[in-house]
């Protein structure tokens, strides 16, 4: 199986690395000749051998790095959450014995996100692609934790679908749509597509700046 990982750091930046393919043609040829006697002659049948290797290669980048050329940078998302406080409302500010018109309800937190919309490129001649991610660096502020999977990521072309994002460890993968512009037969893949990443903040979580770091791998059969 080849693989191709490309990793995504969340408050970092995603590495791209490249397969090339390799053309291998050799050719064999026989030979004959005519013997005398009356005109015209004909020489049998020559038979000439050809044998071609094509290697399989997959291509995958996330953020810099347009085929053919492997990008050299990490891609960075960034998250960040202020509170507005009811009922008037208003955004705190930092300070000590600030006053505020507050009901008592519980905080409601805007989400302003930077880098999160990212091209996506697989090429492979490999057949069926898949994509899965992995966390590689959990998200941690301190001795706090959050699951990665606060982390989300939709594509605008479902023939490149995002994979989901697990908790931890290894997710399930998505199978790329063979074939797109170039291509000859669904064997051959490429495909281009934007993923946006976005923050879940549905639940409440401790105060921190929290980074980690996701891994995208390509793999074909």
């Amino acid at each position: 199986m080849s693989t191709q990982r490309c990793p995504l750091k969340l408050l970092r930046h995603a590495l791209l690395p490249l397969v090339l393919a390799a053309l291998c043609p050799a050719a064999q040829a026989g030979s004959a000749t005519s013997g005398t006697g009356n005109l015209p002659r004909n020489t049998p049948a020559v038979a000439l051998n050809f044998s071609i290797q094509i290697d399989k290669y997959v291509f995958f980048r996330i953020g810099d790095g347009v085929w053919p050329t492997p990008g050299g940078t990490t891609s960075q998302v960034g998250f960040n959450l202020s509170p507005t406080i009811p009922a008037v409302p208003i955004t705190p500010i930092n300070g000590n014995n600030t006053a505020v018109n507050w009901n008592g309800a519980a905080p409601t937190f805007a989400v302003t996100a930077s880098g999160n919309v990212l091209p996506v490129e697989v090429r492979s001649n490999g057949g069926q692609v898949s994509v899965y991610a992995t966390v590689t660096t959990p998200l941690t502020s301190g001795s706090n934790t959050l699951p990665m999977n606060v982390i989300s990521a939709t594509s605008s072309d479902a023939n490149l679908p995002a994979p989901p994002i697990p908790a931890s460890g290894t997710g399930t993968s998505v199978n790329v749509t063979g074939g797109g512009t170039g291509t000859v037969n669904s064997l051959v893949t490429i495909r281009t597509a934007i993923w946006t990443f976005a923050y879940n903040n549905s639940v409440s979580r401790t105060a921190g700046n929290y980074s980690g770091q996701l891994s995208f791998t390509a793999s074909v059969p």
